[in-house]
């Protein structure tokens, strides 16, 4: 049995990516890790994404007036990602690279149809003459002449497979109205070619393929609305003449009366093919659809209207779908059970599709649905939890089951209660047994709460809110709007909580909270509940006592080093005023910014949403992290005392990225330049003491040579004089 579960939008798409025909991506393909796909588009970009976030973590293009004419691959075994634009240009990078101008380019001798990247092998490079090579042996002399093996063929389509540690690479030609398929075998170096038995009246649309046991399986999706099957044998003898390939009936796609007209589709297992096309029925407008079939019944398991229309494509990684919708590209998650009759009839007693139910989107569902969701996902986690379970165990299940309509009872009454009752409830909720399905009862929870406070501008039970946020393992795709409704009240506790503790917040969220904790005044934070334990064991918080005292200048240098000096005796007697610069922000909002300094970012993403905050928060918050940048540089092993302080590392890279988004506006303020130019003599102060530093290094490695050289049982005092 299989089905469709939940879906989801992974990015808006451009102009030319949308609905229609020479719309849509020029392709999708896998990245290293699991959970990440790399999207080509018609145009310049190539962009990086982590599907379970819906985040993108990197995007590159190449310059205006280039196109990329082949999609954008991994290599599996370096990491490192390969297109071609302009047909002949290879460009190869990594994910610290950013500008493609200044990564590695190789011009071709012949134009490139397509890249297959193979785990545990070298990538695969197809020419569109049907030549051939190992990216490996290409680059070595990227200007070698390619064969030209199809001479007047096309190239329609083309996938690899490894069998044995060996990549075959198949791809299918066209030449007036005749279909050809080559098997190439890049170790033995042979080349098969076949020609594709015709169909009258019908072509085919697209092709798909697998591998097993010697034997290649090409599937034909054809014009007459039927998926053909052509077994090839890999073990056939290279020079013998063409052979022609006859082909299978596997599936005809038409149910009721009602005909699919498929534009492409994918193999999910042995018994089940995802086709995406139009459903049409007589008399009736056709709809876009996507459908699941069973090849081994004839039967259609599942299907999904898609009213916005798609481009066409259709890709499948990791149990998803990827296709478009519209005007964003979106995801569907499905599930292949092996096959039955009775599963394909619908006549299955004990079905596993239940756990279905388990794909919630709290964000569209309303309060009877949550209370529906919740309570179908309380009955599934217990059913498969009691399976586990010895007899003697069944009473603490029966006493667990009655909380499923306890929380059924309390999403209902969520909608007229005070925040107090609402509290005092959720207290007494929380205080009982926990049930399996904890997680999932939280987020019905926590979005039945937040549709509240939306609907009701009163309502607001903060402390129950930040109590499941320090007690439980929560993120922010679980409950997305919480952020959102806490800026708005400008809830800066919560605000801090969520930053410290949420792994995946957007960086527009990240940069929205920046902009509220320094938009608000120091008067209103002492007045407010923040953590201070970020900063209560270095901020100076009394800036009237300017006491004399003795610094010990640990890392050889003070803040006021003048640029043609450094003080490199360690010890230096001055006003506590002319050594370290007072904290520019009080301590509320200093350990609000210590959260923001914690958050995960991607600088592409961020930079632009920095480049917008204004021109005197962008200047305080600039003084804060050179405030920082000199407390940290006073102590030995350069780390802040206390809870979640921030890192040197991130102190510079937030001071840097600030940098980035405003240096034009800072040369530009009078406030600015004098900043800028303490923390210029700063910086090279600091250069000039590790350069002193470094002058020892060599002595250093002799005393630890000559060490290692005595006898670690003889007793001797030595004395060594560095000159």
């Amino acid at each position: 049995m299989a089905a469709l579960c939940e879906a989801f939008t992974l990015c808006g798409l451009g102009p030319t990516g949308g609905v229609g025909l020479g719309s849509g991506l020029l392709a999708l393909e896998p990245g290293a890790d699991p959970d990440h796909v790399l999207l080509t588009d018609r145009g310049r970009t190539a962009t990086l994404f982590k599907v379970s976030d819906q985040k993108p973590l990197g995007c590159w293009s190449v310059k205006h007036g280039q196109i990329i004419t082949c999609p954008v691959v991994c290599n599996f075994e370096t990491h490192e990602y390969i297109a071609v634009h302009d047909n002949k240009v290879l460009r190869i990078w990594k994910d610290k690279d950013v500008n493609l101008d200044k990564v590695f380019k190789a011009t071709l001798s012949a134009e490139v149809y397509r890249i297959h990247s193979l785990p545990h092998a070298e990538p695969l490079v197809l020419f569109r003459g049907g030549g051939v090579r190992t990216l490996d042996v290409l680059l070595e002399a990227p200007q070698q002449e390619i064969e030209n093996v199809i001479s007047d063929e096309v190239i329609k389509w083309s996938e690899a497979f490894l069998e044995g540690q060996q990549p075959v690479l198949i791809f299918v030609t066209e030449k007036d109205g005749d279909f050809f398929v080559y098997i190439q075998k890049l170790k033995m170096r042979s080349l098969c070619k076949y020609k594709l038995e015709q169909q009258e009246l019908s072509n085919p649309l697209c092709f798909t393929a697998y591998i097993k046991k010697q034997i290649i399986t090409l599937l034909c999706l054809y014009s007459s609305n039927s998926v053909y099957k052509v077994l090839i044998p890999l073990q056939q003898n290279s020079e013998e003449e063409e052979q022609t390939l006859s082909k299978s009936l596997l599936l005809n796609l038409s149910i009721s009366g009602s005909v699919l007209k498929g534009t492409s589709f994918v193999v999910l297992d042995k018994d089940h093919v995802a086709v995406l096309g139009s459903l049409a029925a007589s008399g009736e407008e056709s709809k876009e659809c996507l459908t699941i079939w069973n090849t081994k019944f004839q039967t259609l398991q599942a299907s999904k209207e898609l009213p916005l229309g798609t481009s066409g494509q259709l890709w499948c990684y990791g149990e998803k779908f990827f296709f478009t919708h519209g005007k964003v590209l979106t995801v569907v998650i499905y599930k292949c059970e092996t096959s039955s009759l009775a599963a394909a009839v619908g006549k299955l007693k004990d079905s596993q599709t239940s756990d279905l139910s388990s794909f919630v989107n709290w964000n569209t569902l309303g309060d009877e649905e949550l209370l529906v969701s919740c309570q179908s996902q309380q009955s599934v986690a217990l059913k498969s939890e009691s399976k586990m379970m010895l007899r003697s165990k069944k009473s603490a299940v029966e006493d667990i089951q009655p909380d499923a309509s306890t929380i059924g009872q309390f999403l209902l009454s969520i909608k007229d209660a005070s925040t107090a009752a609402v509290e005092d409830e959720l207290r007494q909720l929380l205080s009982k047994a926990q049930r399996p399905d904890f997680q999932a009862a939280i987020g019905c929870v926590i979005s039945a709460l937040i549709n509240r406070c939306k609907a009701d501008p009163m309502f607001y039970p903060r402390n129950f809110l930040v109590q499941m946020i320090q007690k439980r393992e929560l993120s922010y795709s679980l409950c997305p709007d919480l952020m959102a409704v806490a800026l708005e009240k400008k809830d800066v506790h919560l605000l801090q909580i969520c930053l410290q503790r949420f792994p995946d917040i957007p960086e527009e969220i990240t940069y929205a909270c920046l902009k509220v904790f320094l938009s608000i005044s120091d008067d209103y934070l002492e007045r407010t509940d923040v953590d201070l334990e970020s900063v209560i064991s270095y901020i100076d918080i009394e800036p009237n006592n300017k006491e004399v005292k003795t610094e010990v200048v640990e890392n050889g240098f003070s803040t006021e080093l003048e640029e043609d000096g450094c003080d490199v005796t360690g010890m230096k007697e001055t006003h506590m005023m002319d050594s370290v610069e007072f904290c520019p922000v009080g301590p509320q909002k200093a350990a609000l910014l210590n959260a923001v300094l914690h958050s995960a970012y991607s600088e592409t993403f961020l930079l632009p949403h920095l480049k917008d905050l204004p021109a005197q928060q962008a200047v305080l918050f600039l003084r804060y992290l050179h405030y920082l940048y000199v407390k940290c540089s006073e102590k030995i092993n350069t780390t802040l005392p206390g809870v979640l302080s921030p890192t040197i590392s991130q102190i510079m890279d937030w001071m840097c990225l600030l940098l980035d988004a405003h240096f034009t506006v800072m040369v530009m303020l009078p406030e600015a330049k004098r900043l800028l130019s303490s923390m210029h003599k700063f910086v090279r102060a600091q250069v000039r003491f590790y350069s002193e530093l470094n002058k020892i290094e060599g002595s250093l490695q002799e005393l630890q040579r000559i060490k290692c050289q005595k006898d670690s049982q003889a007793y001797s005092i030595e004395v060594l004089e560095l000159i």
